[in-house]
């Protein structure tokens, strides 16, 4: 079993994955932004530098529920918050695509001014981030969970059902300098899973990610990449 979550994330998208024997392995944050919980086939992981692996374990045991499913048991993400001190919004599949050759099929244009909307609010989630515009859609990179790097996109209301969002996250892995890509889409986001499947990208997992509520936030959004095709909260 890899000791870091970036040695995790970085094997699943290689489609190696944890054991699958029911068991949760508790590790430290690569960072002190996310905390959180992935779950992958019969494993998860929880990923916190703010409580320790005992407390998970007693917690997870209380539960009385499958033990497969403890981990994002509402109960459990519930007091993983509360302990915590973070918030969570939702639990999203995580989905990963490995980098392609050649050049996007859609234009895009890199938006350079720093107070762009789409940079500000990326930044709060996500560092190195680097945005592309294009006709009637946002295309958004940059480094969340684990240090990987993450892709949302947004596409306006009048272009959409046209293919744009599949064209955008396809640009991602071209513009991903060989290494994978990661996104997270909500489960209910049926338009945003189809478009990133028929991109290329697998999921692998579920992801529900904590972060420390902003000073003078009135609640929070918890997603580093929602990713959905129609419009992303990241």
């Amino acid at each position: 079993m890899a000791e870091t979550l970036r040695d995790i994330l970085d094997a699943a998208a290689r489609g190696v994955f944890p054991p699958a024997d029911g068991g949760t392995s508790v590790v430290p944050q690569h960072g002190d932004r996310d905390a959180g919980v992935l779950a992958f086939t019969a494993h998860s992981v929880v990923f916190t530098d703010d409580v320790d692996e005992g407390w998970v374990r007693e917690t997870l045991a209380s539960l009385g529920c499958d033990p497969l499913a403890a981990t994002m048991n509402a109960r459990f993400l519930t007091a993983f918050g509360e302990r915590t001190g973070r918030a969570t919004d939702t639990i999203d599949v995580l989905l990963t695509g490995a980098p392609l050759p050649g050049r996007p099929e859609v234009a895009l244009e890199e938006v350079a001014d720093p107070g762009h909307p789409r940079v500000v609010a990326a930044r709060r989630r996500r560092d190195g981030v680097r945005v592309w515009a294009a006709d009637g859609g946002v295309l958004v990179l940059g480094r969340g969970v684990g240090g990987r790097l993450e892709v949302a996109v947004e596409v306006a209301e009048g272009a959409r059902h046209r293919g744009l969002g599949r064209l955008l996250v396809a640009a991602a892995r071209q513009l991903a300098g060989g290494e994978p890509v990661w996104a997270q889409v909500s489960a209910g986001n049926a338009r945003s899973l189809r478009a990133f499947q028929a991109a290329g990208y697998r999921p692998v997992g579920s992801e529900a990610l904590f972060l420390r509520p902003r000073a003078g936030a009135i609640g929070v959004s918890a997603r580093a990449g929602s990713a959905g095709c129609s419009r992303s909260r990241s």
